[in-house]
């Protein structure tokens, strides 16, 4: 495992991590395949593109129904492909998993322009010569609950996107990065985690995520106690929220006033509605955290939205690139450090690379130097060689 930028306030944390070598491999395509049907597709606004694109399209595709793992729903996605003639066999894929936007329609990515970031981050990957598909998610922008956080609507969400575009979008080919970051992270390793038994005949290469959440109950426990020592605005309390409203929308017997106190309330509704930044102007106005918020058995009547989190193995076939900043307060290092070392626990190849001094958005940026490295030898087979550094203190 390589790190890289690192400070000793996370080191204890990376004690024991060891990852072993594996091949990354291509599969044969079924004959036939529902899941990932292209019903319509529709020019996207210049405005909602990326710069120096080529086409750019919006497209709706039938996903398997991820909340109750069975059955057809529609989904949408943004489609961008680069400016000029395609390489022979078509532009390499990056499956986009984005980050929390919230849990309205209105706030689906392809119903919005690039934040700044994201749209200089995936940029840069259009000048790697990738073509862009970024799924929407299940419930966001197309009928239904967005299950927020559910790793296997975000998974078959992303991979029937692929599909999708792959079957009705010209000009692209079956290799495919995929890449996320915040909740997009968790999507992207669980895509790569589903990936095997639901799409095998993608050709993934390898999985780039960064600000990945990884929620057990001791982290948890641990997260919330820090918390009550700090007190404060916790920007953890937005996802909170949002991970509540979407239990409430596909199971009736969540009561919301079991599990949030009377101050928090208001924000709960407000969730159902607000994106994300005014989401977190609404939680920060109310002065929102953990102690002040949740009620004690919180833990218990979110317990069917935090097992819909859980990745189904740790063990990826193809390797892992995670980036981390080490001032992310949104999803602290120990939760995405508990992630690296599941991961490589379970035999997947990892580099992790933690950023000092960045916190969970100037991450996203300053990764691509490293996850183009990493990107490069994946992409041709090379094996990714597990390393380790001294990290500075």
């Amino acid at each position: 495992m390589l790190f890289r930028r690192s400070s000793l306030t996370v080191a204890g944390l990376l004690a024991g991590i060891c990852c072993s070598a594996l091949a990354v491999g291509a599969h044969a395509a079924p004959a036939q395949i529902r899941p990932g049907t292209l019903s319509a597709s529709e020019p996207l606004a210049p405005s909602f593109s990326l710069p120096d694109a080529g086409r750019s399209v919006r497209i709706t595709y039938l996903s398997t129904n991820g909340v109750t793992g069975r059955g057809l729903v529609p989904v949408t996605a943004e489609v961008i492909l680069p400016a000029g003639k395609p390489p022979a066999g078509g532009w390499p894929i990056v499956a986009w998993a984005h980050g929390t936007v919230g849990v309205a329609d209105h706030c689906a990515p392809s119903n919005n322009p690039w934040t700044e970031r994201n749209r200089h981050y995936l940029s840069e990957w259009m000048k790697r010569g990738f073509a862009v598909v970024g799924t929407d998610y299940q419930g966001l922008g197309t009928p239904g609950t967005h299950a927020y956080l559910d790793t296997r609507v975000e998974a078959y969400s992303l991979l029937d996107g692929v599909r999708a575009a792959l079957a009705g979008i010209p000009g692209l080919q079956n290799r495919i990065m995929i890449v996320g970051q915040s909740q997009g992270g968790g999507a992207a390793f669980a895509s790569a985690a589903f990936a095997p038994a639901y799409a095998p005949e993608l050709d993934i290469r390898g999985t780039v995520a960064t600000g990945a959440p990884y929620i057990t109950p001791e982290l948890l426990q641990q997260m919330t106690a820090l918390d009550q020592a700090k007190g404060g605005y916790n920007p953890v309390m937005v996802y909170a929220l949002y991970l509540a409203q979407g239990l409430a929308g596909y199971d009736a017997g969540f009561r919301p006033e079991d599990t949030f106190t009377p101050k928090a309330m208001p924000a709960y509704q407000a969730a159902a509605g607000l994106c994300v930044h005014e989401l977190t102007d609404k939680v920060k106005t109310d002065g929102l955290n953990f102690s002040n918020s949740l009620k004690p058995d919180f833990l218990k009547t979110l317990a069917p939205a935090l097992m819909a989190m859980k990745y189904p193995t740790m063990k990826l076939p193809q390797p892992l690139f995670m980036g981390i900043g080490e001032l992310d307060r949104d999803v602290p290092p120990p939760l995405q450090l508990g992630l690296v070392k599941a991961a490589c626990a379970a035999g997947t190849i990892v580099q992790a690379h933690v950023y000092k001094g960045l916190n969970h958005d100037q991450t996203v940026n300053a990764s691509l130097p490293d996850s183009a490295a990493f990107t490069t030898a994946v992409m041709v087979g090379q094996p990714v060689t597990p390393q380790s550094s001294p990290i500075p203190e």
